[in-house]
């Protein structure tokens, strides 16, 4: 079965603005195109006719570069939503909890979704897993997501293709389909 005919929905976690600055995040992010990539499969999948979803982080730290009041906050214009595609806002790292994404999912009859976005490690991980747990077939393209480095309890710091890789590894089968971009859209 090809996928398409199984009318997906693209959920878009967090393409912000404030992920660009890499030093209020831990350093050293992974995978510094992944807003390129994004944006190549926000493209493809609008050119495919399938629907779209953006979800916003809104810090409630008013010192956060993702605080309604930085510039942080706006979507980056790769990602920027168009049309009707809807856009939600959140205040957790999950995209279900405080919105009413998966109201919109089941209203649309949709059993599959596909993540893309920031961080891997963070909401994107949080929101493949909330959606695998409500029942929704997961797709998460693992180029089209970053992280940074994490300091651990003891202090030492891990790197962000650590982070990212085993982030992934934790999704794989049991929560998602991890797939790369190129390969996803052969699906197509």
């Amino acid at each position: 079965m090809k996928l398409r005919e199984i009318h997906p929905i693209l959920i878009c976690v967090d393409i912000q603005l404030g992920f660009l600055d890499e030093d209020y995040w831990g350093g050293n992010r992974n995978n510094k195109n992944a807003e390129e990539i994004c944006a190549e499969v926000l493209n493809n999948w609008r050119d495919i006719g399938e629907e779209v979803i953006h979800v916003r982080h809104s810090s409630k730290n008013p010192n956060s570069k993702l605080h309604k009041s930085s510039k942080g906050y706006n979507f980056n214009p790769l990602c920027d939503p168009i049309h009707d595609e809807i856009v939600l806002t959140k205040s957790v790292n999950s995209c279900f909890i405080g919105t009413d994404l998966k109201k919109i999912l089941d209203g649309k009859n949709c059993n599959t979704v596909v993540i893309i976005g920031l961080t891997t490690d963070h909401c994107v991980s949080t929101t493949t897993r909330m959606a695998a747990n409500y029942g929704y077939d997961t797709f998460l393209i693992s180029d089209a997501t970053a992280t940074f480095n994490k300091v651990g309890i003891n202090e030492e710091t891990y790197d962000s293709e650590l982070m990212h890789q085993t982030a992934l590894a934790s999704l794989k089968d049991e929560f998602a389909i991890i797939i790369s971009s190129k390969e996803f859209f052969k699906i197509f």
